[in-house]
């Protein structure tokens, strides 16, 4: 009887080469950024494109910062991200599937407030280099769209003007960078 063993590659994220930002629509005529501060991620692959990777982000709900306090605690407040009670915000991914040589589709499922919905994201693959140190690096860059009303984050105020505040859609960057794990065994 014939074995067929795969090698798998364990990737871990590289937290001061990497960002998650998002933007959302203020008054309906600007943007406001933000981003998280503190956040994990690991792929698993079987191959060099990640074409195959498994993919899990966990992110501290918490350490959302938009450059202003008082919407940053409002933010984190019940109206929206409700840190108290759900302080992770994670992505587990269900599928890779690769478009041409650095071109992605990441496909996941991505929890807020303790709400799971897929969402895919497009996902340019810099690459793998190794650095200075011999460290072998590969780099992503990812944008997708979400409605935060798909997840519970609701709050509105209407405009006098008509409209609303805040927009649904929320814009989604985030450029990663992933350090390879040497195997323990």
């Amino acid at each position: 009887m014939e074995t067929s063993t795969t090698k798998t590659t364990k990737w871990v994220l590289d937290p001061s080469h990497s960002e998650i930002l998002f933007r959302v629509k203020h008054l309906m005529i600007t943007n406001v950024r933000g981003e998280f501060r503190i956040f994990t991620a690991e792929a698993i692959t079987k191959d060099s494109d990640f074409s195959t990777a498994s993919v899990h982000v966990s992110i501290d709900a918490a350490s959302l910062f938009t450059n202003e306090e008082n919407r940053d605690a409002h933010l984190r407040s019940a109206d929206f991200f409700d840190v108290e009670n759900h302080k992770e915000i994670t992505f587990d991914s269900t599928s890779v599937k690769k478009n041409d040589d650095d071109q992605l589709e990441l496909k996941g499922n991505l929890t807020i407030r303790g709400i799971s919905r897929e969402v895919k994201l497009d996902v340019e693959f810099g690459g793998i280099i190794k650095d200075p140190w011999g460290a072998e690096k590969a780099g992503f860059s990812l944008i997708g769209k979400i409605n935060r009303k798909d997840w519970g984050l609701n709050w509105n105020a209407a405009l006098e003007t008509g409209g609303v505040l805040v927009g649904d859609e929320v814009k989604i960057n985030a450029e990663v960078e992933f350090v390879k794990q040497i195997p323990t065994n």
